[in-house]
């Protein structure tokens, strides 16, 4: 998935191997994608504030590195606005066990 801004706002889209490109307002890749779309789909609105939204993608791949061996690694967010991009954060998904293991219930 990839994020730019234009005059119009804000986009998000899944771009495939063959260059296709694809917008929507989430997107969940790989082999955890399932788990991932499960926190999406019960945590993502409109007007999140930034930080709300970088949890919610974070909650999403702990989530799918939870449940999928083939999932984890290094997690780093993005935020993309009309002054361009920034990272917001990088975690390995060790730390987001610790960090949300507590309180979220596995899916």
């Amino acid at each position: 998935p990839g994020g730019g801004w234009w005059p119009r706002g804000g986009g998000l889209y899944y771009v495939d191997s063959e260059g296709t490109r694809v917008p929507g307002q989430a997107f969940a890749v790989g082999s955890g994608s399932t788990y991932a779309y499960g926190v999406l789909d019960r945590g993502h609105r409109g007007g999140l504030a930034v930080e709300a939204a970088c949890d919610l993608a974070r909650r999403a791949i702990f989530q799918a590195a939870r449940r999928d061996a083939y999932s984890g690694g290094r997690v780093t967010v993005y935020h993309v606005g009309p002054q361009g991009w920034r990272r917001v954060s990088t975690d390995n998904v060790a730390d987001l066990q610790e960090r949300y293991a507590a309180e979220e219930p596995p899916l």
